[in-house]
This record gives structure tokens, C-alpha cells and sequence, in this order.
């Protein structure tokens, strides 16, 4: 059986994207072995977000929020407070696409549980939801 360790995130600037995953998300940085990449190893409960230096960026070039391009989830329990947190760091629902601190709500969204899409220096699409654990039941 497998079980997911890490999500790896390409990132241009280490210096702007180390704090945006500290400061937003709260992760804490954690030993990271010498690569001969820079990057940072953050810990995320008992996974992991790796970010890894690559001078060039990823492909991802549109500066608007888009829900159904790569992105990944973090789950949290209390999600009016971490949209207050987000707000109190000056992410906001009603600002441009395109402006760095435009973040998505959704409250009742289709998969059933409260998102919200926001972006990264980098403009990686990340999500935060308030999804139960779910019981996994194989497709037949």
C-alpha cells in the first residue's frame, strides 16, 4: 500500500517562497539533505512540501487563479479562521485575478466541503479546504 510522503514545489526565489509557506501556512522548516539544488524541506502534519530551487520557474505563466490547473490541497479544521488569517495578512475575495493577494471562497462548493484557491510567488495554485478524512473506497 502506498501513502503520500511529500508534494514537491518548483520555486525561482527561495527567499520569497520560503516565508509565503512559513508565514501563510505555518509550516516549519525541517533538515533537508545537501542537494546540489537549493531548496528547503518544510514539514505539513505528517507529510511533507519540499521546494525546490529551478532558476527558470515551472510553465505556469497565467497570473489568474485557476481552480482546475495543477494545484495542491491543504486541509484545515477551522477554515473560517484561516479565511481571517488569510484576510488579516491582506488576501482578499474581491480583488483582480491577477493581483498576488486575490484569493477564491467557496463555501458550498461542488466537492461538498468549503475551498479556497489562492496563489504563490511562483503562481503554483494552492488550495485549502475543510474536507473530512474520507473513507477511501476503491472504484469498481
Amino acid at each position: 500500500m502506498l501513502s503520500l510522503h511529500h508534494v514537491s514545489i518548483i520555486t525561482s526565489d527561495l527567499r520569497r517562497s520560503l516565508p509565503f509557506y512559513r508565514e501563510v501556512f505555518g509550516l516549519v522548516e525541517i533538515p533537508r539533505p545537501h542537494f546540489p539544488i537549493p531548496g528547503a524541506w518544510l514539514a505539513c502534519g505528517s507529510l511533507q512540501v519540499h521546494l525546490v530551487v529551478y532558476p527558470e520557474g515551472s510553465f505556469r505563466r497565467n497570473p489568474t487563479i485557476d481552480r482546475n490547473d495543477w494545484h495542491f490541497a491543504f486541509q484545515t479544521a477551522d477554515f473560517e479562521a484561516f479565511v481571517e488569517q488569510l484576510t488579516a495578512r491582506g488576501f482578499r475575495d474581491d480583488l483582480p485575478q491577477d493581483d498576488p493577494q486575490c484569493m477564491l471562497v467557496f463555501r458550498t462548493g461542488l466537492a461538498g466541503f468549503p475551498q479556497l484557491y489562492l496563489r504563490d510567488p511562483d503562481l503554483n495554485v494552492v488550495e485549502v479546504n475543510a474536507a473530512h478524512q474520507p473513507t477511501i473506497q476503491p472504484l469498481a
